[in-house]
């Protein structure tokens, strides 16, 4: 009877704390929190990237402005050239982070739509190529991602036109410099002694036009064509992505 009783007491005692769950469950959650942490970090890189480029660009420009080289630039440019130019590459510079922001927040789309459970893309150039590959046959499916390159490559055109006008500017600079140079030249007054002192002030005043245009231009044409290349790495990567994705989900 004792036995007996000791058998019941513990058959219904209750459990000393809350269940822990399996150990394979929990490894295998861990491997998918870190996973997609670091999918996440992958596909913020592209903005990173473009941060630490154009912090370490703009370190470049405080540091020569603290030397007064943008400010003996700026006073020796009669023309206001130079700061055309430079507009103009603030203007090449935020189009370039918008369509870096935009191709980023699309690579995560794809991310997203193409996992587990994922949704669909359905606006933008991504969601027409994928909803038009849908139950087609491979030669239309090529078709579509030939016509999804165009508009990529298309829509990030616009930021490399911007780069290759600061060079045309620049030129156009250098010319105007020499015009200008060359204006103020008198051979009827070279002999004056007088004159003399005008022409040379001129001349140098148009030189510096026509190299420091030249220099603004070409500086931040590369600045501006760094950027370029980030961005359309970005967009291989994301026609790549989108490709892939609409290829496993037709």
């Amino acid at each position: 009877m004792l036995a007996t009783d000791r058998f019941d007491v513990t058959a219904t005692a209750p459990p000393l704390g809350p269940e822990l769950p399996p150990p394979r469950a929990s490894l295998r959650a861990l491997l998918w929190a870190f996973a997609d942490g670091e999918a996440a970090a992958q596909r913020h890189l592209l903005l990173l990237r473009f941060a630490v480029l154009n912090l370490v660009a703009g370190a470049l420009l405080a540091a020569a402005w603290l030397k007064g080289w943008v400010g003996l630039v700026i006073a020796g440019d009669d023309t206001r050239l130079v700061v055309l130019i430079a507009l103009v590459f603030a203007a090449g510079l935020l189009e370039c982070a918008r369509q870096l922001w935009q191709t980023s927040t699309e690579l995560d789309q794809i991310a997203v739509a193409g996992g587990a459970g994922g949704g669909r893309v359905r606006t933008g150039p991504l969601g027409r190529y994928l909803e038009s590959i849908r139950g087609a046959d491979g030669h239309d499916r090529g078709i579509a991602g030939a016509a999804l390159k165009l508009r990529l490559a298309a829509r990030i055109a616009p930021v490399r036109h911007v780069a290759n006008s600061l060079v045309f500017l620049g030129l156009i600079g250098t010319v105007v410099g020499f015009i200008v140079a060359l204006s103020g030249v008198d051979p009827d007054a070279a002999a004056s002694v007088a004159a003399i002192g005008p022409m040379v002030s001129t001349l140098i005043g148009g030189m510096s036009v026509a190299l420091y245009t030249t220099l603004v231009g070409a500086v931040l044409n590369i600045w501006l064509m760094v950027n370029y290349r980030l961005l359309e790495s970005g967009t291989v990567r994301l026609l790549t992505a989108t490709v892939e994705r609409g290829t496993r989900h037709a």
